[in-house]
């Protein structure tokens, strides 16, 4: 078969619109708590000193970036139109310019509709909800009835990466694959007590996460789900092989797998990617909320206690409480537990009796995703976040080249190549002097933000789990299972929420969304730098890299600096600012084949709902950004398909807000009257027509 991926108003922590009850749920109510990354790397222009051979490099060209300072939500939000270095450059553009292909469609205005708008023209339908049928014998949705049996049949909860795999020789039909982030308990049972949940809302979560694979077929009225024989049901607790240099080491041995190799089960799955040769790879995120401890229980020792501080796990209660139902759940009961979670996991979509993996060569972190890029001669490159404050970008370049074709036999062996190569942690410079990133809103001298970077090497893997760690002092083992501490121990550069990576099929570029970071600039913490050049920073901004792949050396600047465009603090590729959509908190990206980068947003921080974006990159448009869509009240924009003549969305936790729950809703989108907030994957179209042409 031939492949061809695709790819409410009450503001939390005065940043985003994301809800508290969100926080909780999705990460651990993560940015309540210190970051988890407390070393002192050093800053941009301590870098730069010390690597003066890899400066100059862009001091030419570029593109005019604004540093932005203040901090305050007036400063960032302000519509105050005095002339600024900021709002100057970003008139040069031309007062009008013809749409380009895969961008000509009227924008949509931001909006607080409970419904998915899209724009004039254009159709859209529901594809498949939380609690829809996919395997055969399960029952239709019944909030009021739900059970875990059920539940193990059924799509799960808060959908967030999906990808559309072709069927071979069956015209219209593919293979959805969609991840299953977390649940929020509170919008799925009614009557829901927080401090004592029962055993078959336990099991009724563990079975509503990881993965569902459907097939899907393309009809007048968009795609509708399949019983078809590759539907699958992916859960937290199905059987995952580990591999690479963690397997089989102390490290992840527990007293229900003492071989160190079998993981059940996969949580928090965020973003993922759909590789050349027809699999998938997903995320395992913010697992560190899934572990606790109950009340009163003894402290762990001290080497177990800084591991488990780096990655944000908590020896107390959480919130849904897992731990009280199932010991490996628990970190004194079993401390080994949480090290086989973090990983990339791979899925063969094609082969329902297939086990999954996790690729322990690829680090453990908090991976948003992994995107592949493949080399002109066959090398496999893996770009991965980790999305957390002030944590790191990472890509592993494969020692094996990609074997040609999607037959069962490639397959398997291409599932391999993650398994083999060496794993990088980017460290990022600019020939900025310190005093002109002040934060003060004035551009450098240089006349833009941009620079060089180098990707450090933190460990070589090969075959059998073999492995060499790069980094002084730490085995390899311990690389692969404790990837922040080799990576602050090499000074890797502090980012602003590194979450998705996507490579241009177009041209080779790589980009990444930066979501926020509210510490930006906080007492104690790191300042603006180039890269990252806002102090409280709530909208965040895309990086654009210039990545040598297989290499070790990359050149970078900012494509957008997300927020209000009446704002000084804003920033568009250098085009007319008064004629782009506001856009904030960029989370997920994709592509289009005409080469324009789609971004859909998480936590819009300017009273308006999340959405998805258009945004031109090359020419005179370069930073063109236009709306296309909006997601109901409460929910998050995930997953973006982006497809010649259909566009998909997943619409995630939909009225999820702190003040209501399933008894008492804000949304009732997509059922509509007295219907149940359901995540839901939705389909938009154009009769007779291609997207934006």
């Amino acid at each position: 078969m031939a492949i061809v991926p695709l790819n409410l108003f009450v503001n939390h922590n005065g940043q985003s619109s994301r809800q508290r009850i969100t926080c909780r749920y999705k990460c651990g109510d993560q940015c309540a708590h210190p970051a988890p990354n407390k070393t002192d790397n050093a800053y941009f222009g301590d870098v730069v000193r010390q690597a003066m051979s890899r400066r100059s490099v862009l001091q030419a060209g570029g593109v005019a970036v604004l540093a932005v300072g203040g901090g305050s939500l007036l400063a960032a939000c302000s519509t105050d139109e005095s002339p600024t270095a900021a709002s100057t450059s970003s008139s040069a553009a031309p007062a009008e310019l013809e749409p380009l292909p895969g961008m000509n469609f009227a924008a949509v205005a931001p909006n607080s509709d409970d419904a998915v708008v899209i724009p004039d023209g254009y159709r859209q339908g529901v594809v498949i909800s939380w609690g829809d049928p996919v395997l055969p014998g399960a029952p239709a949705f019944d909030v009021a009835n739900q059970t875990a049996a059920a539940q193990r049949g059924q799509f799960g909860f808060n959908n967030d990466f999906a990808g559309l795999l072709p069927i071979e020789g069956s015209p219209n039909r593919f293979l959805l694959v969609v991840n299953h982030e977390y649940t929020t308990e509170q919008f799925m049972h009614t009557g829901y007590d927080a401090d004592a949940p029962t055993r078959d809302q336990f099991e009724i979560g563990v079975a509503a996460h990881g993965l569902t694979v459907v097939e899907v077929e393309r009809t007048a009225d968009g795609l509708k789900p399949v019983m078809g024989r590759y539907n699958r049901r992916i859960t937290a607790d199905s059987p995952f092989t580990l591999t690479g240099p963690a397997a089989g080491t102390d490290f992840v041995k527990t007293a229900a797998d003492p071989t160190g190799r079998t993981v059940l089960g996969t949580v928090n799955n965020c973003a993922g990617g759909v590789t050349p040769w027809g699999t998938v790879l997903s995320g395992e995120e913010n697992f560190n909320s899934y572990f606790g401890a109950p009340e009163g229980a003894p402290a762990p020792g001290p080497v177990d206690a800084d591991r488990l501080d780096r990655y944000g796990v908590k020896v107390e209660p959480t919130e849904r409480k897992w731990e009280t139902f199932d010991p490996r759940w628990d970190v004194i009961a079993s401390p080994n537990e949480v090290n086989r979670f973090g990983y990339v996991v791979e899925v063969n979509p094609w082969d329902p009796e297939s086990v999954p993996v996790k690729h322990s060569a690829l680090g453990r972190f908090k991976h948003e995703a992994a995107n592949i890029f493949v080399t002109d001669d066959g090398t496999v490159v893996a770009y991965s976040g980790d999305d957390e404050r002030f944590d790191y970008m990472y890509k592993f370049v494969s020692s094996k080249k990609i074997q040609p074709g999607t037959s069962p036999e490639a397959i398997a062996a291409n599932m391999t190549i993650l398994d083999e190569g060496t794993l990088y942690v980017a460290q990022l410079t600019s020939d900025i002097p310190d005093s002109e990133i002040d934060g003060s809103g004035e551009l450098p001298s240089s006349g833009s933000f941009a620079g060089t970077g180098t990707w450090i090497p933190l460990l070589r893997s090969g075959p059998g789990g073999q492995a060499e760690s790069l980094v002084d002092g730490i085995s390899p083992q311990e690389v692969a299972v404790f990837t922040r501490f080799a990576a602050d121990k090499v000074g890797a550069t502090k980012m602003d929420r590194p979450e998705d990576f996507e490579a241009n099929p177009v041209s080779g570029k790589v980009y990444v969304a930066l979501t926020n970071n509210s510490d930006r600039g906080a007492e104690g913490k790191a300042g603006p730098d180039a890269a990252n050049p806002r102090n409280d920073n709530k909208n965040g901004q895309v990086l654009e890299l210039t990545d040598d792949h297989a290499g070790t050396s990359f050149t970078w600047d900012l494509l957008l600096v997300c927020g209000d465009p009446a704002a000084a603090d804003t920033y568009f590729g250098g085009f007319d600012k008064t004629k782009v959509s506001p856009i904030s908190c960029p989370d997920n990206l994709a592509f289009d084949s005409h080469g324009n980068l789609w971004i859909s947003t998480d936590g819009n921080a300017l009273d308006s709902n999340d959405g998805l974006f258009a945004v031109a990159l090359d020419g005179p448009n370069r930073g063109e950004t236009k709306q296309f869509l909006t997601v109901p009240l409460g929910a998050e924009t995930c997953g973006p398909i982006v497809m010649d003549d259909l566009v998909t969305v997943c619409v995630q936790h939909p009225g999820e807000n702190d003040d209501n729950s399933i008894d008492d809703p804000l949304s009732r989108w997509p059922e509509g009257d007295n219907g149940t907030a359901r995540p839901s994957v939705v389909a938009v179209w154009r009769d007779g027509g291609n997207i934006g042409v």
